[in-house]
């Protein structure tokens, strides 16, 4: 059955789009009329080796093979181990807990945070343009009053403050009620806005001062986005929790919360679980994947490219004044200007995928091994489509 035909029975959260993908290769993908689509958008950050990867294909094969798809967290198995210790190894954490997405992740943080302050604290201070997730306590953590109004009440004790503003923070954490402060290094949804690494440092400080834990949300910049493996080295501040999920295993659906040991020795047995989360065949692709993006060959390239990008992008706005701004690092930008979603749906027609960051910014989430002459094509369709 065509696939127009059965899409009918999906459940309408999603705006419907045309065309129907039945292929990919690179970092295009194929329409089932056969058309190719220059992809800028890479399943919103998931897509980090684009489409076909040799080496996470066979890594997927090899768990076939082996009859290894899952097993419960009843019982261990190899590569969730061996993932873990990756992880462990390339980051600041000691202890790793595998999940099935960022909004559960974010969920396991929240959860964990809780569990580490013992009742004496249980506020979470999140930020104005922040973005966690549609879960119910992820989405009381994001500032958009659209998503939360129909569902609310949502989990109490959250504050939000604006990023930026140390003093009112402090002001925040003096309360001594707050167990965690999480915030995205670069804030996706809230309009591709990278966080200053000063303002990062000075929420390590302050959470250090008034006993409350600091938590990264790198679902969408973590593992090579931003040109290092995680965001926040980039600012020389270390979390005590960091969610991940994205680009985690290669397009298979798996999330992380990494953490101290401090914080991980606040948790025991049945305080948290899932029974999908690390199973031998997400976590087997997840290991081809992050040996790939982790290599500082590879890192080195994307910075390169994300400083070929950034200069298209800057030239593209001296040219054009409905362009507000440029902002972004690595292989995640975004471009201000009026009707984004206009720009998007005529990108389309011309052959380039890419997505909004609200209604005035596009936001480009390319596949890391995107080559220059595909960063030129893409900012290439975009000036054509900008109509101005």
């Amino acid at each position: 059955m065509p696939a127009t035909e059965t899409a009918s029975a999906l459940l309408g959260v999603y705006k419907p789009a045309e065309p129907v993908f039945t292929g990919g290769e690179g970092c295009s993908l194929i329409a089932e009329d056969g058309r190719r689509y220059l992809d800028f958008v890479g399943g919103i950050a998931v897509n980090a080796l684009g489409y076909g990867d040799t080496d996470v294909a066979d890594a997927i094969r090899g768990a076939l093979d082996a009859g290894l798809i899952h097993t419960s967290n009843l019982y261990r198995t190899g590569p969730a181990g061996e993932l873990a210790s990756w992880l462990a190894a390339h980051s600041f954490a000691d202890r790793v807990f595998f999940c099935n997405s960022g909004a559960e992740a974010n969920e396991g943080a929240l959860k964990f945070a809780r569990r580490w302050a013992q009742g004496r604290q249980y506020e979470v201070l999140a930020f104005h343009g922040g973005f966690h997730g549609r879960t119910m306590g992820a989405l009381a953590v994001t500032d958009r009053p659209a998503y939360q109004e129909p569902f609310r009440p949502l989990m109490p004790g959250v504050r939000f403050a604006n990023v930026g503003d140390v003093e009112g923070v402090e002001a925040i954490l003096r309360t001594r009620r707050v167990a965690a402060v999480i915030i995205e290094p670069i804030q996706a949804e809230g309009g591709v806005r990278v966080v200053p690494p000063a303002f990062l440092a000075a929420l390590r400080t302050l959470c250090d001062e008034h006993g409350a834990l600091l938590v990264f949300d790198e679902v969408q910049t973590g593992l090579g986005r931003t040109g290092t493996l995680w965001a926040h080295e980039q600012a020389g501040v270390r979390p005590d929790i960091m969610t991940l999920a994205k680009p985690l295993a290669g397009g298979l659906p798996m999330g992380a919360v990494l953490m101290t040991e401090a914080v991980a020795a606040s948790l025991q047995p049945g305080d948290h679980g899932t029974t999908f989360g690390g199973g031998p065949l997400v976590a087997s692709a997840a290991l081809a994947t992050v040996r790939k993006l982790g290599a500082d060959v590879f890192l080195a390239d994307v910075r390169r490219k994300a400083s070929l990008l950034g200069d298209l992008l800057g030239a593209l706005a001296l040219r054009h004044e409905c362009i507000r701004d440029v902002r972004g690092a690595g292989m995640m930008w975004g471009i201000e200007t009026d009707n984004a979603g206009a720009v998007v749906n005529r990108a389309l027609e011309a052959g380039l995928l890419a997505c909004t960051a609200g209604a005035d910014v596009v936001r480009l989430l390319p596949p890391l091994i995107v080559s220059d002459d595909e960063l030129r094509r893409g900012v290439a369709i975009l000036e054509e489509v900008l109509e101005c």
